[in-house]
């Protein structure tokens, strides 16, 4: 069940208060660098001996940390006093639901088909993604850092792909069985409709998530055999913000790419691809009419975050409005799935 987390009461360690003022700043889509400031500081406090960071604060050089400013250093300072600081009072109390509606379909949500680290253009380690995850009561996560075309990204190389499932393990050994962390990418579907990492590789993952990032402006008709290929792929599960477009944000608005829906939804429908219904603000991907013609069709949907931060990790209760307004099933949605069921689903298809 994904939720919010209960707001921190005091007293509360200085690293603690920290990492959530991070997250209330990612839920509300802050400026990245107002984030990075409290990220940074967080491996700043954790460094420094307990003792340090108690005569700094007495003697008012916490400052002279690195990574520590003025904000960040009163943040430290409360905690120490054994207050609520007063910054992470006010997020917190500011802080409200993302979503009106959907809340008993958000409450079934269980997992992520699409989430991103550091590894590539994500904001935070994956051991950070993971520790929000489990305290916003997911199940499963499947971490999809880009793959290698994506150069603006930081793509995986097969490489650093390989290094990162190694990590994903030892990751999973130290959680026990309350959480999984799966291996997965959200790899790149290239003009052609191949796949942009190699058949071996992604044979050793458990979640694929498919994507147009380039040549959004392609024609209708290679557009459509381009996406038609890749959702055929036994490899794909997912198919992830099909349209390519930005409807607000920092990055502007850009128009949907041209296929033929029906088409390409048939081909997910037969080869039992699930369609994503991507929880970003800016993307609201596919539009609605889309999602409606896919759930006529007969298609299995992903309620997923795309997050690139661990506080965006909830931003799935916009997708699980929009879903439940449109009258999507649970049955048919796979992030409502435990982690067994959805990996008996993966495997079947390769």
């Amino acid at each position: 069940m994904v939720a919010s987390v209960a707001p921190l009461t005091a007293p509360v360690e200085p690293d603690e208060a920290l990492r959530r003022i991070a997250f209330l700043l990612e839920r509300e889509r802050a400026g990245s660098y107002r984030v990075e400031a409290f990220r940074k500081a967080v491996v700043t406090v954790r460094e420094t001996p307990g003792e340090e960071l108690r005569s700094r604060h007495e003697a008012g050089t916490l400052q002279d940390l690195p990574g520590i400013g003025k904000s960040t250093a009163g943040v430290v300072s409360e905690a120490l006093d054994g207050e609520l600081p007063a910054y992470l009072k006010t997020l917190q109390d500011k802080a409200k639901p993302l979503a009106s509606g959907g809340t008993e379909l958000l409450a079934q949500v269980k997992g992520d088909c699409h989430s991103h680290s550091n590894w590539s253009d994500g904001g935070s380690p994956i051991e950070e993604m993971v520790l929000t995850a489990v305290e916003l009561g997911h199940e499963w996560l499947a971490l999809t850092d880009h793959s290698p075309q994506l150069r603006v990204a930081n793509g995986l190389t097969a490489e650093r792909l390989t290094k990162q499932l190694r990590l994903v393990d030892a990751v999973n050994a130290s959680l026990g069985h309350g959480f999984r962390l799966l291996k997965g990418i959200e790899v790149d579907i290239l003009d052609d409709g191949s796949l942009d990492q190699t058949e071996a590789m992604l044979g050793k993952l458990d979640v694929v998530t498919a994507s147009v990032h380039s040549k959004l402006k392609m024609n209708k008709h290679p557009m459509t055999r381009r996406m038609v290929a890749a959702v055929s792929n036994p490899r794909v599960n997912v198919l992830g913000h099909c349209t390519g477009r930005l409807v607000t944000g920092s990055r502007g608005t850009r128009p949907q790419s041209e296929f033929d829906a029906r088409a390409v939804f048939e081909a997910c429908a037969e080869h039992d691809t699930a369609v994503e219904i991507n929880s970003r603000p800016e993307r609201r991907d596919p539009p609605d009419e889309l999602i409606e013609l896919a759930l006529e069709i007969g298609c299995l949907f992903a309620i997923d975050s795309d997050a690139h931060a661990p506080g965006q990790l909830e931003m799935k209760a916009y997708g699980a409005e929009r879903a439940t307004t449109l009258g999507i099933p649970a049955e048919r949605i796979v992030t409502t799935w435990d982690a067994d069921r959805l990996l008996d689903w993966t495997a079947g298809k390769a």
